[in-house]
């Protein structure tokens, strides 16, 4: 995974993966994770992702796929920089990050 958390005993609680992953890659996280969240983020490419393995993976209860607007993968570069530090707040399906170049609204 791209980040994940393990509880005190070693378990997996949650595996995150960026992209488009592999339906049996996802498959396997899902045997081995609680909760298994897969965040895309290239607009029309994450769709067909999305239409090529909905029927096998809407099957699986433990997870969540989240699609990232294109238009807010830009105005998440423009905020990068090398030592950037971001505060978020998480509210009502929406996440605020607030940085030194400036904050930004997500509606994921």
């Amino acid at each position: 995974p791209d980040l994940w958390r393990r509880d005190y005993t070693g378990e997996i609680e949650q595996w995150i993966t960026l992209g488009q992953p592999d339906e049996a890659d996802v498959r396997r996280a899902c045997g081995r994770a609680r909760e298994v969240i897969v965040v895309t983020y290239s607009g029309a490419s994450a769709q067909q992702w999305w239409e090529k393995n909905a029927s096998g993976l809407s099957r699986l209860k433990n997870l969540t796929v989240i699609d990232i607007d294109e238009a807010d993968v830009d105005a998440l570069e423009a905020l990068y920089g090398r030592t950037m530090r971001f505060n978020a707040l998480i509210q009502d399906r929406e996440t605020q990050l607030m940085g030194d170049a400036g904050s930004l609204a997500l509606r994921p």
